[in-house]
């Protein structure tokens, strides 16, 4: 019998045979669970998205909305919510059905130039958005402690850190942390509407549509804030993360369960961006204010309402919204790397790098204009997440509309009506907008291009000619394994599922049947959905490798040779292997080489150097021929 399970502690030993089946153990119970239980299985995912739908850049645009407006924009925010569910219920939809997120697929579709700017543009909003929480955070550290907009731009820098940090201590702990953040922005905003008693039926009224050329620069800016680019793709990857099955049915019913925790979690975000406006509606509109920043509406929260208590859980709320924003923020960093480029940074270098390409605005604008233009470019970052959102809504909508990619799960003609109805009320809003905002020069240096590889992905399906090919996730096992010089009796094999691991299995294979040595076979799950789940994780590619994996056991069974697979989760490859190592005692480490050196070393890790600087055994590294 070959087994193989995945675990973190436990391992199972597959003694040489000839024959046999495989047992695979899933990640989650869910199958299991009944009732209100099964719901909170599927539950997560939205929550974690949800996060960015409250970050400073939507303080800013909905202060401005209600300040400027009064309660006349609230309908937008309304509207801009319920596109957010469906859209990012369809990113659910895509995820589940195909097992890959929205990034790998685009990488599966187009070819490779329009995937580099598709990749490009949504980087363009993780920094927009990210430039937005840094300014936020800044705005709310001087508004508690005093300190220079300046210097809490350079301290969000290390508050980045720490929030990754917690990610240490299991995902579990940073969701608490995440959600506590949540529920403190929930409850200030109710202390204030209470304090500032709103006029019902004017805020009834708001939900009625009107819009001008006046208010369209906001309303814009707050369909960016509300419908936020890259969730769609960080929700596509984190759904993958329950042990659904492969049936029709089990699709179905994680598609419904998913589509009630995106309304769940996306309903609470409303509230809140709805309070803020409200609130701005009430204490700023009717006293004829013209609120030019985030800073000036703290301090007139105080006269306005008449108690300084608004005022400090105004602040307390804006410092809770910058900080939650952070992690997930890195995560959307993470999968749009992966998928686009099919590249891995360590976490806390994607976001130190994304947030040194926010600071450089952000302290150039203090620098030449003064704090006064801090909340201009908060509301312009908002501006620029709507005019990347049809660069991520097309390829969903597109993907989505596909059996040959959905199966069951392929949107019905009144979902595809729905999803291109929305994908056209986007992109003419944005064409509107860049109508009256942008000078000739402009519109002929960003807007053609930008113009031209949006009718690409959006017409690109009429003129193909055969369906495009998914681009394998993992290489498959070689069909025969070339026996190397061997030397010792227990050796520990890390395998990374590229191209490398051929190579290295030949020289393993050699060595264990020169002495009659056992294989310790280990891959370390370190991707975004391994990092928030662990061993709960089950995208394609993790499902991929655990069947990659049982196909070189069989394969080394059929050579006489004992083996031990272990399947372990963690963002830390290198420490895995050298504790792996001590738990078997093992005589030699066999690892490939990729040929990384200075930066690449950075960018992605030295894992054989870390393994090397903490064992006393050898470690043969196996490099690609040429290397």
């Amino acid at each position: 019998m070959l087994t193989i399970v995945k675990t973190k502690p436990v391992t199972m030993v597959s003694k040489p045979s000839t024959g046999g089946s495989a047992s695979l153990t899933g990640s989650v119970p869910i199958l299991k669970a009944v009732g209100w239980r099964r719901f909170l299985a599927f539950s997560g995912p939205a929550y974690l998205v949800s996060v960015g739908y409250m970050d400073p850049g939507n303080w800013a645009t909905d202060i401005e909305g209600g300040a400027r407006f009064g309660y006349q924009l609230l309908w937008v925010l309304v509207v801009s919510n319920l596109l957010a569910i469906l859209l990012q219920t369809l990113a659910a939809r895509l995820g589940i059905a195909t097992g890959r997120d929205l990034a790998q697929s685009c990488r599966d579709h187009y070819p490779k130039g329009i995937n580099l700017s598709l990749w490009l543009l949504c980087e363009t909003a993780i920094a927009a958005c990210d430039l937005a929480e840094v300014l936020g955070s800044a705005i709310a550290l001087k508004l508690l402690f005093g300190i220079p907009v300046l210097w809490g731009v350079l301290i969000t820098v290390f508050d980045a850190l720490l929030i990754l940090s917690l990610s240490r201590y299991g995902i579990r702990l940073l969701e608490r942390v995440v959600l506590g953040m949540i529920a403190v922005i929930g409850l200030c905003i109710l202390a204030q509407l209470i304090l500032a008693r709103p006029d019902l039926g004017a805020v009834a009224a708001g939900m009625v549509p009107r819009l001008s050329t006046e208010s369209l620069y906001i309303a814009i800016a707050m369909l960016g804030a509300t419908v936020m680019p890259h969730n769609l793709y960080l929700h596509s990857a984190l759904v993958q993360t329950r042990a659904i099955g492969s049936s029709s049915d089990s699709k179905r019913e994680a598609s419904r369960y998913n589509l009630l925790d995106s309304a769940t979690a996306l309903t609470a975000a409303l509230f809140v961006n709805v309070g803020i406006l409200v609130l701005a509606g009430a204490v700023f509109y009717p006293s004829g204010v013209v609120v030019t920043g985030i800073e000036q509406a703290h301090e007139l929260l105080t006269p306005l309402l008449g108690t300084t208590l608004a005022a400090t859980l105004f602040a307390i709320a804006l410092l809770a919204s910058g900080q939650s924003s952070t992690f997930t923020g890195t995560l959307a960093g993470q999968i749009v790397m992966e998928g686009f480029l099919n590249l891995r940074m360590r976490p806390w270098l994607r976001q130190l790098l994304t947030r040194m390409v926010a600071l450089v605005p952000a302290i150039a604008v203090i620098a030449v204009v003064g704090e006064s233009g801090v909340f201009p470019l908060m509301i312009f970052s908002q501006v620029l997440l709507s005019l990347q959102l049809p660069f991520a809504i097309v390829p969903l909508v597109q993907f989505t509309s596909e059996r040959t990619k959905m199966g069951v799960l392929v949107s019905p003609g009144w979902l595809k009506l729905l999803s291109w109805g929305t994908a056209a009320l986007v992109i003419g809003l944005n064409l509107w907008l860049a109508a009256h905002v942008l000078s000739l020069g402009w519109l002929l240096a960003a807007g053609v291009p930008l113009c031209a590889l949006l009718a690409y992905i959006t017409f690109e399906p009429l003129f193909r000619r055969r369906p495009a090919a998914e681009v394998p996730l993992l290489p498959d096992v070689p069909a025969t394994l070339q026996p190397e010089a061997a030397a010792y009796r227990t050796i520990l094999l890390p395998l990374d599922h590229s191209e490398m691991d051929r190579i290295a299995l030949g020289h393993a294979l050699g060595l264990a049947k020169s002495h009659g040595a056992r294989l310790i076979l280990l891959h370390v799950e370190e991707g975004v959905a391994s990092q928030v789940y662990g061993d709960q994780a089950e995208t394609a590619e993790e499902r991929e490798g655990t069947a990659y994996l049982h196909r070189i056991q069989e394969r080394l069974a059929q050579e006489q040779v004992e083996s031990v697979v272990i399947q372990a989760y963690s963002p830390k490859p290198a420490d895995e292997i050298v504790r792996r190592a001590r738990e078997f005692q093992v005589d030699l480490v066999v690892m490939g080489g990729h040929g990384h050196k200075g930066l690449k070393d950075i960018l992605f890790g030295s894992t054989i150097n870390a393994v090397r600087h903490h064992l006393s055994i050898p470690v043969l590294v196996i490099r690609k021929p040429g290397a």
